[in-house]
């Protein structure tokens, strides 16, 4: 076992993926010599090429679009866009063309796209830096959600990706890259679709996503010897191991859903919503679903802060679900 970075997993996953197939090639904003602000993609130009790591102008709608033509003559494209507020100049390419042209054509071309982008809130980056779309994309058919949590999972599911022959968008949370875990050494896949128990318990099941995973583990921390919460991480949104969930549910009989999107027509609310289709005689209480304040993210920290579930407020969230029992 070694210890790596969050963001070190995702450049690892990178190398070694173009070392195995020269199909793979890296494109997009934040791509050059240094790695960018953040870091992911060093070390790829000096290995590999500028043939096949290239970075571009702030031109989102321009180099998706590229990237999924290229995907159509089977290359493996790696599109890095920095922040993925900024993916809503390119829905077009993605939604209406990269989603949709292995349908169109009846299955002639597959698109073999990754597109990763940045997420997550508490750097202080305002509105414009700090949306969660994850539900957006997790409603158009045609394109595979992955959020992984922990290094392990974002190597693992980003090789994955890379090798899927459909689009797949991988969000990262910028809040998780210096987070330092163990890991394995050698190679290992995730599969894609498979959730992950990260705290076994039998009195509440909380399902969150990405470093709401976090937050949730250190609230079942404080509320040991009085709740044992179970912790699962979807790792996939779409597609979703909502067997996993149901599971989880018939042993434990509650369900909170921890995010830091809004809860209003979120990826939360579509967890509810299967759970109550196919398990509601699981449950002994409603469910509930804690998630962000329904206002653009602000810039001062302790309103950012406020309006983002913190692991207090989970805590809380969990006597409420199981308090309506009593």
């Amino acid at each position: 076992m070694r210890k790596v970075w969050y963001r070190t997993a995702i450049t690892e996953a990178m190398n070694e993926e173009m070392e195995r197939d020269e199909n793979v090639f890296v494109i997009g904003e934040d791509v050059d010599i240094s790695g960018g602000v953040f870091k992911i993609t060093r070390g790829l130009v000096e290995r590999f090429g500028k043939k096949r790591v290239r970075g571009t102008p702030i031109s989102e709608s321009a180099f998706v679009g590229l990237a999924a033509g290229a995907a159509m003559t089977g290359l493996r494209p790696i599109v890095e866009i920095m922040y993925m507020d900024f993916s809503l100049v390119a829905m077009d390419q993605i939604i209406n063309q990269a989603a949709s042209l292995a349908y169109m054509s009846g299955c002639e071309v597959s698109i073999p796209l990754v597109i990763r982008g940045m997420i997550g809130v508490g750097s202080r980056e305002a509105a414009q830096h700090s949306r969660q779309f994850e539900s957006w994309f997790v409603n158009t058919p045609g394109i595979k959600v992955v959020m992984p949590s922990t290094a392990y999972d974002a190597k693992g599911l980003l090789k994955s990706a890379i090798r899927d022959n459909n689009p797949v968008l991988f969000l990262e949370n910028r809040m998780l890259y210096l987070n330092k875990e163990e890991v394995p050494d050698g190679e290992w896949i995730v599969p894609i679709g498979e959730g992950d128990i990260k705290r076994k318990g039998k009195d509440i099941t909380i399902v969150a996503t990405s470093n709401a995973v976090h937050k949730s583990l250190e609230a079942a921390r404080r509320l040991e010897g009085s709740v044992d919460v179970e912790v699962i991480d979807p790792r996939t949104l779409d597609p979703f191991d909502v067997e996993m969930v149901l599971a989880s549910c018939r042993k434990t009989g509650n369900l909170l859903v921890v995010q830091e999107a809004a809860p209003k027509a979120s990826f939360g609310a579509e967890i509810v919503r299967c759970v109550t289709a196919e398990g509601f005689d699981l449950l002994e209480n409603p469910p509930v679903v804690l998630g962000a304040l329904d206002v653009p993210v602000p810039f001062s920290p302790v309103l950012e802060d406020a309006c983002i579930p913190q692991a207090d407020d989970i805590v809380c969230s969990v006597k409420e679900v199981l308090r309506r029992g009593d």
